[in-house]
């Protein structure tokens, strides 16, 4: 295992030099990225409807085809899921990736190509690892086994000749995976891709707790699931007691922000480390390439074009988009993205603003549904993560999960406000001064709430409704949402997601 880990370790490092070139020359790769998107489907349904042929440059191509949502793309995606080829991309397309989202009851299937598979969420895979590796040379990472937590996947009954596969985009990638790839990674594919998320849970912690496991890849919320009931079992009190060499989370879907002190308690490591990825099923888009910096390098070279919408012109019919190197330091803006797996101009739903713009370097803001705005406050995911961290620093607590929604004046209480779901892991020592800490953070990095909140003229101290551990698990189980890309919607400018809770609450 040491000779194969300095062999995987050299291998790694090699794409470094690739890296640096799309960092050095970010305009040009993402011009040639446009130019081979469009040659390429210029012949599929797609690309004659929107008569790619005669597209010259992005310009054009903005004011020819619209922005779609997925519900705007789907009629496209349904025609291949019935077994329809060429539509949206020329390559056939065997695979697609099932997401439920984060706002959006209704599953979503994702497609995705060979091209995609290969040039984007596997090239991000490996550059995951190749910036981990040059980050750390004395990494001992491929000594040992890879543990993934993902999803399932079963065939497209849509597909008369059922030719297609759907899942989550975890599993697509594990069940497609090389075999040096699948070598160094535990647990045995047939567990991995198992679809009971409870029976899962279980054979995985049987399977793993006697592996040396090196590195984690997952999301935290089920990785904080496994991570306990090994412990169960073994009777230990942390994980490093069952792994000893476990030196790396590398982690995703949901901010890693509130989890952090949780993870401490679960993995009390001086020399854990930790990496984010933002990945999702329509792509892979950003890696945590610095090691004392929680920014986002933008992966250029993916096969993914980039355009933003600037965050006041989301809600607009027909937004204006701008170009990568139109963006602006500090501003929010929402991805537009055209993929190699025929997703074109595609509201992927998320918003970021750039921290760097040599080379492009970015943070996630939240989603451009999963908000609340009921009183003009704006406020997004990034801004709740920052404002629980600090209550949660301030007052000794960790938690599992939280959900906030906003409370209208007509509902318990006189002015309106917001009211929190928290699930504490550990318990503040004070929820009155949590609460004062969360509403004192959050006033501080929003200009817009903290307007709200002058003298509780329209917005009052928030309510927070501390739940037993447990509650989110049991919510998610009873939507059907355990597992997976699943995870719970931070923030919902309605009250939809917090009154369900609510009543499943008072049900008990």
């Amino acid at each position: 295992m040491p000779l194969l880990n300095s062999i995987l370790t050299f291998v790694m490092k090699k794409r470094i030099h690739d890296i640096e070139l799309f960092m050095k020359y970010p305009h040009d790769v993402q011009r040639d990225t446009f130019h081979y998107l469009l040659d390429t489907a210029k012949k599929t349904d797609f690309g004659k409807q929107y008569d790619f042929r005669n597209i010259e440059n992005p310009d054009q191509f903005a004011q020819d085809v619209p922005v779609h949502t997925y519900e705007q793309l789907y009629p496209y995606i349904e025609r291949r899921l019935k077994g329809e080829k060429k539509v949206l991309w020329p390559k056939d397309i065997k695979w697609f990736a099932k997401s439920s989202g984060t706002t959006n009851a209704k599953s979503k299937f994702i497609p995705v190509s060979k091209e995609a598979l290969e040039d984007c969420h596997y090239k991000g895979g490996k550059d995951l690892i190749s910036l981990y590796v040059n980050n750390y040379p004395d990494s001992q990472m491929f000594s040992g086994k890879g543990l993934a937590i993902g999803g399932s996947h079963q065939v497209n009954e849509l597909d008369p000749k059922q030719e297609t596969h759907y899942g989550d985009v975890s599993a697509v990638i594990m069940q497609n995976l090389p075999l040096w790839a699948q070598y160094v990674r535990t647990p045995s594919l047939e567990v991995a891709l198992m679809d009971k998320w409870e029976e899962k849970i279980e054979r995985m912690a049987m399977e793993t707790k006697d592996v040396d496991v090196t590195n984690i890849s997952g999301v935290p919320t089920w990785t904080i699931l496994l991570i306990q009931r090994i412990n169960e079992i073994m009777g230990t009190d942390n994980i490093t007691e069952v792994w000893p060499n476990l030196e790396v989370f590398f982690h995703g879907a949901v901010s890693f922000t509130p989890y952090r002190n949780l993870f401490k308690e679960l993995i009390p490591k001086d020399s854990m480390r930790y990496m984010e990825i933002y990945n999702a099923s329509e792509g892979f888009f950003g890696i945590q390439d610095q090691i004392d910096s929680d920014e986002f390098l933008l992966m250029l070279d993916y096969g993914v074009y980039y355009e933003f919408i600037p965050y006041e012109n989301i809600q607009d019919e027909h937004p204006k988009t701008i170009q990568l190197e139109e963006v602006e330091l500090g501003k929010i803006y929402a991805m537009i993205i055209t993929t190699n797996a025929g997703l074109w101009r595609y509201n992927i739903g998320d918003t970021i603003k750039f921290t760097n713009l040599d080379p492009y370097r970015f943070k996630i803001a939240g989603r451009t549904k999963h908000f609340i705005n009921a009183f003009g406050e704006e406020l997004v995911v990034e801004n709740a993560e920052q404002g629980v961290s600090a209550a949660c620093e301030a007052t000794g607590a960790t938690i599992d999960n939280f959900t906030a929604a906003p409370l209208y004046f007509s509902d318990k209480r006189e002015g309106g406000g917001h009211e929190w779901i928290i699930e504490f892991k550990s318990k503040p020592d004070s929820l009155e001064r949590f609460v004062r800490k969360l509403d004192e953070k959050i006033r501080e990095v929003n200009s817009d709430y903290d307007a709200k909140r002058h003298k509780d003229m329209a917005l009052k101290l928030p309510i927070v409704h501390p739940v037993e551990i447990g509650t989110f698990y049991a919510w998610m189980k009873r939507r059907g949402k355990l597992g997976g890309q699943n995870k719970v919607p931070r923030l919902a400018n309605n009250r939809e997601y917090i009154e369900d809770i609510l009543e499943m609450l008072e049900k008990k």
